[in-house]
């Protein structure tokens, strides 16, 4: 037996030289000509900077329009070149027309949901958006659909994922509301994001980070699409959401709060929320909660507006329906007040709600409600790299950072709603969407 093992031993050793001498293969080296650059959103944009990608990172920025031997080259002059964009609230898995989710409720399986996903995910890489945040899901699914695009397997954004919702026992988010008796046996096996009392919260928080959360949501209000009366003021108890911060914030999570309510949303300002997601209904007292905590506001202000038309054409209940009137217009309101007050705030738009890869249709909601155009790119960029805690890896175009780059015809800033036709996306250092880009290989 030492025989054996000194002669493996040194067929090893003789290996090593021919192993040490393998060279991994040269990165591929991409450089965009850009003819604006808004590298830092918020700073004043650069005119005619290249872009030099390695790999998957950005390597450097420079002025004027350098060549390398080797390197493709993909030419943006005519265009505004970004960095991509970060949707803070989607839902990936399923279909996003309501009325067709109805019909179809009987005969879809879970992997009918999951396929959807991918379709979704597609499109949302498409219209721009390389991150997204996903705040509520299966966590199987989003878990699939995230080493499915991480893998390079499937085009998509970079996804993080909540798993399920934390909400209370009837309250929005609990599936067995008002459903048939087949329904909510399929729902009882889902209900380890439901809770009661702060222990149950606890529990619940520590299930989600289990199933893979990578960030916590739970529902402090009332919700638009929970098929249950009641409106959209406060569900959960103040010291359950203090529970659920506290537990996320010990297992290194954020928290993103669904609230609607002024009185949900200050409650969950005081537990310690990192976000509010849609923020409908606000008085004098949220705002000096916001500027007091820091916390950041999504305001999601395609949704309202997507569920009220879906309302209108019958693809809700009449609970929902009403509370669906109820928000329609508030969010705006609310909206322009943070604005005037200076609160933080990030972009999302509660895709699902409104159909996936119409996510820039956002912007132009923003501009007209008081945000000015830079700052609603930066919303979508800067700030929500800042909320997600990735601000080392995404949202300006510097060196060291993932090359997440996307380009769009004309300028921005004169005209927010050229960002709904996104011609040029770059994920990871690949190209996903080439537009009318001119591209060419360099000749060594």
């Amino acid at each position: 037996m030492k025989l054996r093992h000194a002669s493996l031993a040194a067929a090893a050793f003789a290996a090593a030289p021919a192993i040490a001498q393998t060279q991994p293969a040269p990165e591929p080296v991409t450089v965009i000509h850009a003819g604006t650059l808004i590298a830092v959103p918020g700073q004043a944009p650069r005119r005619n900077a290249s872009v030099i990608v390695r790999g998957r990172k950005i390597a450097e920025v420079r002025d004027g329009f350098v060549g390398l031997p080797g390197a493709r080259v993909v030419e943006l002059r005519g265009s505004t070149v970004m960095p991509g964009f970060i949707d803070m609230h989607v839902h990936l898995i399923g279909l996003d027309d309501r009325l067709q989710a109805r019909l179809t409720a009987a005969t879809r399986n879970d992997e009918d949901e999951e396929v959807a996903a991918l379709v979704n995910a597609r499109k949302t890489l498409l219209a721009g958006f390389t991150t997204v945040r996903d705040l509520g899901g299966d966590p199987a699914a989003v878990r699939a659909l995230k080493a499915a695009i991480d893998s390079g397997r499937f085009a998509g954004p970079t996804v993080v994922m909540a798993a399920r919702m934390i909400s209370v026992s009837g309250g929005h988010g609990d599936g067995r509301n008002l459903v048939n008796r087949d329904q909510g046996e399929i729902a009882e096996h889902q209900i380890g994001n439901l809770c009661n009392g702060p222990d149950d919260c606890r529990r619940a928080v520590r299930e989600q980070i289990g199933q893979g959360a990578e960030v916590i949501k739970f529902a402090a209000t009332g919700g638009v699409l929970s098929n249950v009366a009641g409106g959209l003021a406060q569900q959960m108890m103040d010291d359950e959401m203090r529970a659920i911060v506290q537990t996320a914030h010990m297992f290194g999570r954020k928290v993103a709060v669904h609230a609607h309510g002024s009185d949900g949303i200050n409650a969950a300002l005081k537990a310690g929320a990192d976000s509010i997601e849609h923020g409908t209904f606000t008085n004098d007292e949220t705002f000096r909660l916001y500027k007091q905590t820091g916390a950041y506001y999504v305001p999601t202000l395609m949704a309202p507006a997507a569920a009220f038309k879906d309302g209108q054409r019958g693809a809700l209940t009449p609970a929902q329906f009403e509370k669906a009137r109820q928000a329609a217009g508030n969010a705006e309101r609310s909206f322009a007040r943070a604005i005037r007050e200076g609160v933080k705030i990030a972009f999302g738009t509660d895709s699902a709600v409104s159909p996936h890869g119409q996510n820039a249709q956002e912007f132009a909601l923003m501009v007209k409600n008081g945000m000015q155009p830079m700052a609603a790119i930066r919303a979508a960029t800067v700030n929500a790299a800042d909320l997600l805690g990735r601000s080392d890896q995404v949202g300006t175009i510097e060196a060291g950072k993932d090359a997440d780059i996307v380009a769009v015809d004309g300028d921005p800033l004169a005209d927010i709603r050229s960002l709904e036709n996104v011609g040029f996306v770059m994920k990871w250092g690949k190209v996903a969407k080439l537009g009318g880009a001119k591209q060419v290989t360099e000749i060594e």
